[in-house]
């Protein structure tokens, strides 16, 4: 099944598979540019679903402009409705739709591991394709392809004045972050900044028509 028709089963909000195609958009370049062997199908399948379940935790008042053209109400009642069936735990919500669409081990274990605050753990493994799937998800901001600096900046007073974490806490996973970006580069034939939006919205159709199979 196209992931297109994926996002449109499960009724994603527009700017959500736009920040998913995004992520893998990132993730598509580093591969297409990466030294060692890899599994880009397994990094591009990953990073367009790693994100499904955040329709439990979408709130609609910080960012009204994304609910059109359908509306306000329109989207209150999805997301109501996604709810009631997955959960208020974005994570967990996602890990049921993974099980629902029989998507493979491997890819399950990419999108698990595929939390910012695994970031320390993802430095210190050997596993390339988690640190490029971790990292181009680092690279994403709601509004576009950031660098890395600007996507910290974004989501700092976030972690820190909501999810309750420590300034010293969120410098250590900022540090694994440089690191894991340090790592990635090291092997790839480009730099952190040749990744570019406008480079990356040129992906987007051919991202679309991916084929999201049960195996991985």
């Amino acid at each position: 099944m196209k992931i297109s028709e994926i996002y449109k089963k499960y009724k994603i909000m527009p700017q959500l598979q736009t920040h998913m195609l995004r992520v893998a958009g990132v993730a598509s370049i580093i591969c297409n540019n990466f030294l060692k062997s890899i599994n880009k199908e397994s990094i591009t399948m990953a990073l367009l679903v790693h994100d499904m379940g955040n329709m439990s935790k979408i709130k609609l008042d910080r960012f009204p402009e994304f609910a059109q053209p359908e509306g306000i109400a329109y989207w209150e009642k999805v997301l109501n409705e996604f709810k009631e069936k997955y959960g208020n735990d974005d994570y967990q919500a996602t890990y049921k739709i993974l099980k629902e669409l029989k998507i493979g081990y491997k890819i399950y274990n990419l999108v698990h591991s595929n939390e910012f605050s695994k970031m320390a753990l993802i430095s210190k493994n050997k596993s390339f394709e988690s640190k490029i799937c971790i990292y181009s998800d680092a690279r994403v901001t709601p509004h576009g392809v950031a660098s890395l600096d600007e996507r910290l900046s974004e989501v700092r007073d976030r972690w820190i004045n909501y999810k309750g974490v420590s300034q010293e806490y969120f410098d250590q996973l900022t540090s694994n972050a440089k690191v894991v970006e340090q790592q990635i580069f090291s092997c790839c034939k480009i730099k952190p900044a040749d990744i570019t939006e406008e480079k990356v919205k040129i992906l987007f159709s051919q991202l679309n028509n991916f084929e999201i199979g049960t195996k991985g």
